[in-house]
């Protein structure tokens, strides 16, 4: 891009402008788009179709391949495609899985839940699997495309991206359908693909992308699988940065996925909480994101994410303050706007963490592990303890509760930056600029 305007942006907006943080803009609106279709489109569509509401839950368990894409995620490091490869291995795959994507979309579209909802459970699986798979190579081409002081805005716009692609699928359908029926819809959406597939082709193959190998035989291929394990735990205190990833994220998940029975048992209206903690909530998280960009670039890697867990952690006590003034729309104002701002300046240093963990030789692999590790205890734990706990504690002791699960990870993670071990962990993209030559390339 001109350098001759961007002279013009205030300081702290032009590194939103380069050609990278804007390509990940783009790469995240793709990322976006197949979750909102499993999600509440899907929920809106059964309900309208008269399915049942047991029937209706009992898809969000499609949501669990994403947790699952660690398992095939050495694939799109490792395997060359045939004919289009010659493309690169990044672009060649964005193309293919975005392809993917557009199909099982338009297959999700042209089954009927109330001829065959079986059928219709299996298309929204494959709707999952497809943009799962498209979030392994959108990641790996978002943190290769970045240089290393890049990665904190990078995450930044890609989070933009993903949050802008869920809900303007989303409104996207609910608006055709009310129109055309879900089938139009649905075929109209997948056209959320084609941004990232757009980059690719643009852009090209990553400047930081390092090709280690063609994999034709079985060795290889193995070696595909257990190398980015091996690379990773080989490093200096890999366990404990594994128990951090784990950690880190627990009491933010365990208060985030029961606010809405907060909401319900201090009677909150539908109205309120759609202007509160979907809309209000929704630009709050925006600014969040744009903080956390401008914090990571001020403070630098490691004292914006211990900050960004703190901010996390002290969140959770807004919604035990809720809980005790009870039904106000102010104080529900507050709690939601200080939790999203929290959660958006989080989701830049943190993602960005994650990213610098990587090696480039295997940046899809390594990053759909850490990804898919950072949810899932929160989530076991939301799932088997959250409702006993509730009522055991009542909420503000339960929010409490959320804040203390939070302190291990920060104090973790401030162990880590004393010990030089937030330094030591990192991979090479967090060391490896696009103008230094890689070994393998």
């Amino acid at each position: 891009m001109s350098r001759g305007w961007r002279q013009y942006l205030p300081p702290a907006v032009r590194p939103y402008t380069e050609k990278a943080p804007v390509a990940a803009l783009f790469l995240g609106i793709s990322s976006g788009a197949p979750y909102a279709m499993i999600a509440a489109t899907l929920t809106t569509r059964l309900a309208q179709d008269g399915i049942e509401k047991r029937a209706v839950t009992a898809f969000a368990l499609a949501f669990l391949v994403y947790n699952l894409k660690w398992l095939w995620a050495w694939v799109v490091d490792g395997i060359r495609l045939p004919l289009i490869g010659h493309l690169g291995q990044r672009v060649s795959w964005l193309l293919v899985v975005g392809i993917g994507v557009i199909a099982a979309i338009v297959n999700l579209a042209l089954v009927d839940p109330k001829a065959d909802l079986m059928a219709t459970a299996w298309a929204a699986i494959l709707v999952a699997f497809a943009g799962a798979t498209y979030d392994i190579v959108i990641d790996a081409y978002r943190i290769e495309s970045l240089e290393p002081h890049q990665l904190g805005v990078g995450s930044g716009m890609s989070q933009y991206g993903w949050r802008i692609g869920s809900v303007a699928a989303g409104a996207l359908a609910l608006v055709i359908a009310s129109h055309a029926g879900w089938e139009a819809a649905y075929i109209a959406c997948a056209a959320f693909a084609l941004p990232a597939m757009a980059v690719g082709l643009l852009l090209g193959e990553p400047a930081r992308h390092q090709v280690v190998a063609v994999r034709q035989s079985l060795a290889t291929v193995v070696q595909s699988i257990v190398g980015p394990l091996t690379e990773f735990f080989r490093r200096s205190g890999a366990w404990l940065v594994l128990l951090f990833v784990l950690l880190h994220k627990i009491g933010d998940t365990l208060a985030n996925l029961t606010l809405r029975l907060l909401f319900d048992d201090l009677r909150f209206t539908n109205e309120e909480i759609a202007i509160y903690d979907v809309g209000f909530g929704f630009w709050a998280y925006l600014v969040g994101i744009f903080l956390g960009g401008i914090l990571y670039s001020r403070m630098g890697l490691q004292r914006s994410v211990l900050l960004s867990l703190v901010l996390m952690a002290v969140s959770n006590l807004s919604f035990a303050g809720l809980a005790a003034i009870g039904h106000s729309n102010w104080a529900m104002a507050g709690a939601i706007g200080f939790e999203n701002i929290a959660s958006g300046i989080g989701g830049v240093t943190i993602v960005a963490y994650f990213s610098a963990l990587c090696d480039l030789r295997f940046t899809a692999s390594q990053y759909a592990l850490i990804s898919a590790a950072a949810s899932v205890a929160g989530r076991v734990l939301t799932g088997t303890t959250a409702g006993w706990l509730i009522e055991l504690l009542g909420y503000v002791n339960f929010y409490v509760l959320t804040t203390i699960a939070a302190l291990p990870g920060i104090v973790l993670f401030w162990l880590m930056i004393r010990s030089g071990l937030a330094d030591s962990s990192v991979g090479t993209a967090a060391t490896v600029p696009a103008s230094e030559p890689a070994a393998g390339r």
